[in-house]
C-alpha cells in the first residue's frame, strides 16, 4: 500500500461502481471518504474492506439533495485541509415512459444527479482551488450520449452534467483543477442484471459483454492522477463501443 497522498470523496460510494472507485483510489494511496445516504451499513463495509487491505477510509453520510446537510457534513472536513479529489457518483434511476412519468420521478432523478453535483462540488470548490490542485470526475451515463427509452429524466440529468463538466473545466483549468466525466455503458451491477440479459447485451454492445465496475474505476483512477494533469473537459464512455 502506497503512502497517503490526497483526500478523496466519492459520493454514492456504497454502491457497486462507487465502492469499486473507492477501493481503487485507496489502493493508489488516497484517503477516501465513502459516502452514502441511507446505505450506511454498506459504506461501513467498504471502509472495513479498505482498512483491512491497509488503506485509509472513512464513512460519511448525508443527503446530496439537501444543501444545508451537505455543507454541515463537508465544511468541517475542509476547515484545515482540502478534499482535492471529488468523484460525483451519486445517482438514481426512476424509469418510466415520458407520457406516464410523474413530476416526482422527474424531480427526484434530477435532484440527486444534478443538484447533488452542485451542492457537493460547490462546498468543496474554494478549498480545492486554494491548493492549486484538484480533480473532479462526474460519473454520468451513455444514456446521456445516446438516449434511452424510459429514461428521459435520467438522460436529461446526466446530459446536464456533461454540459456542466464542459463549463466548469473552463473556470478552474488555470487553477490546476481538472473536470471530466466518465459515462459508463452497461456495467454488471445488481441493477443492470434485471434489465439486460446476455442476448440483449450482445445485440447492443459491440464487445458483446457487460463492463465491470473495476473497468470504470480504472479510468477514474487515471483521471485523478498526476499523469492526467492535461486532460480536462472530456466526456469518456466506458461502454465497450457503446457510446
Amino acid at each position: 500500500m502506497s503512502e497517503v497522498s490526497r483526500r478523496a470523496l466519492v459520493t454514492g460510494g456504497s454502491g457497486t461502481i462507487g465502492s469499486a472507485i473507492c477501493r481503487r483510489l485507496a489502493a493508489a494511496g488516497h484517503e477516501v471518504y465513502v459516502h452514502a445516504n441511507r446505505a450506511t451499513a454498506a459504506a461501513d463495509a467498504v471502509v472495513r474492506e479498505i482498512r483491512g487491505a491497509g488503506g485509509h477510509a472513512h464513512a460519511i453520510c448525508f443527503d446530496v439533495t439537501n444543501d444545508a446537510k451537505v455543507r454541515a457534513a463537508l465544511e468541517p472536513l475542509v476547515e484545515d485541509s482540502a478534499i482535492q479529489v471529488l468523484v460525483n457518483n451519486a445517482g438514481v434511476h426512476d424509469d418510466a415512459a415520458f407520457p406516464g412519468m410523474s413530476a416526482l420521478q422527474w424531480s427526484r432523478v434530477i435532484d440527486v444527479s444534478l443538484n447533488g453535483f452542485f451542492h457537493v462540488t460547490q462546498a468543496l470548490m474554494l478549498p480545492m482551488i486554494r491548493t492549486r490542485w484538484g480533480r473532479i470526475v462526474n460519473i454520468t451515463s451513455v444514456s446521456a450520449l445516446l438516449g434511452n427509452r424510459g429514461q428521459v429524466n435520467y438522460s436529461a440529468a446526466k446530459g446536464a452534467l456533461h454540459a456542466a463538466t464542459k463549463s466548469l473545466c473552463l473556470e478552474v483549468a488555470s487553477r490546476g483543477v481538472t473536470v471530466n466525466a466518465v459515462a459508463p455503458g452497461i456495467i454488471a451491477t445488481p441493477m443492470s442484471e434485471g434489465a439486460f440479459d446476455a442476448p440483449r447485451i450482445a445485440e447492443l454492445v459491440p464487445m458483446k459483454r457487460a463492463g465491470s465496475a473495476a473497468e470504470v474505476a480504472g479510468l477514474v483512477a487515471y483521471l485523478v492522477s498526476d499523469e492526467a494533469s492535461y486532460v480536462t473537459g472530456q466526456i469518456i464512455a466506458v461502454g465497450g463501443g457503446l457510446g
